[in-house]
């Protein structure tokens, strides 16, 4: 398995065995101030604790997009993304249009991202149209929230040519809207997430509420969109809101040995409260979660797990 250089370690390597003797695994991610890497992390400590043979490490990387490319390409073992870009890649659509991934299988979905458009109380921003003209963060280039955020804006009536467009990370954005450098900025992350909630302590911060028609408009253009509640009190000062949601894809390539998928799901569910110690989120990750919300093919693999514990896989996420 081929590891590209660490750019963050998400455990430390078990001390049983050689470190020669173990098969690196490398997990991409996302940026450090998202859910994905702490979550990363999280897997890799279950994997280098309870995977024998295997040692694993968090890689720091642009999020969905790019992650599909890793795994395509090997430099990824496992990757965490939305499950609408591992639908493109699996199909060659959107963002994938000619140069479908066939080799994305599933082992798990683990937690809804929800897409949050925060904004700075007194920046004139309080609805989506206000966004017109005003400089708005649609996420790092080819993310996941960028995806979700073109869609959100396409699906009302709203483009580019609109908005005056910045491609920043997850903390990017946040310093931005605290420096006054954009007016409103979209995460399409698990909640809480560490960044809003830093930015929320030093600012008074509004989450833009989608209207009835925005949502529905929303979840015609692209069906993976789900409504859920960010709750009240996740962030200083913001109430329940209603937002758009998109589950969260664990995914490996379908040349990933059988045997491998099976230890990597046996080991992830079998000692979840570890991941769930790691975030919140997490709370998410159940094999029904994974039944219900997986877009792709599971792993034949994962499959031989969840069927060993009782599960009935549909036939749409066999191979």
């Amino acid at each position: 398995m081929k590891l590209f250089k660490a750019l963050a370690t998400g455990a430390l390597i078990a001390a049983a065995g050689p470190l020669m003797a173990q098969q690196q695994l490398s997990i991409a991610t996302g940026g450090t101030g998202g859910v994905y890497y702490p979550m990363g992390g999280g897997l890799a400590e279950i994997i280098n604790n309870h995977v024998d043979g295997y040692s694993a490490t968090a890689e720091v990387t642009g999020a969905s997009v790019e992650n599909m490319g890793l795994i395509a390409t090997g430099d990824a073992d496992l990757a965490l993304a939305l499950a609408d870009t591992v639908y493109q890649a699996y199909a060659g659509t959107g963002r994938f249009e000619g140069q479908q991934l066939g080799m994305v299988r599933g082992l798990a979905s683990v937690y809804s991202n929800m897409v949050q458009i925060v904004t700075l109380q007194g920046s004139g921003v309080t609805s989506l149209d206000d966004l017109v003209g005003k400089r708005v963060s649609v996420g790092a280039p080819g993310s996941g929230t960028e995806i979700n955020a073109q869609a959100i804006l396409s699906a009302n009536g709203i483009t580019y040519d609109d908005i005056n467009v910045q491609r920043l990370n997850f903390n990017e954005t946040a310093d931005a809207l605290a420096n006054g450098d954009i007016d409103v900025g979209f995460w399409s992350v698990g909640a809480p997430t560490s960044s809003i909630m830093n930015l929320a302590t030093t600012q008074s911060i509004v989450v833009i509420e989608l209207t009835e028609e925005q949502m529905a408009a929303a979840r015609e253009a692209d069906p993976i969109f789900a409504q859920t509640t960010l709750a009240s009190g996740i962030y200083d000062g913001v109430a329940d809101t209603a937002v758009l949601g998109v589950p969260n894809v664990l995914v490996v390539s379908s040349e990933m040995s059988d045997d491998l998928a099976y230890a990597l799901a046996r080991a992830m569910f079998e000692n979840i409260a570890d991941l769930r110690a790691v975030h919140p989120a997490a709370n998410e990750t159940t094999v029904e979660f994974t039944v219900a919300a997986t877009p792709v093919p599971l792993h034949p693999g994962a499959i031989r797990y969840y069927e060993e514990i009782g599960t009935e896989i549909p036939d749409h996420l066999r191979p």
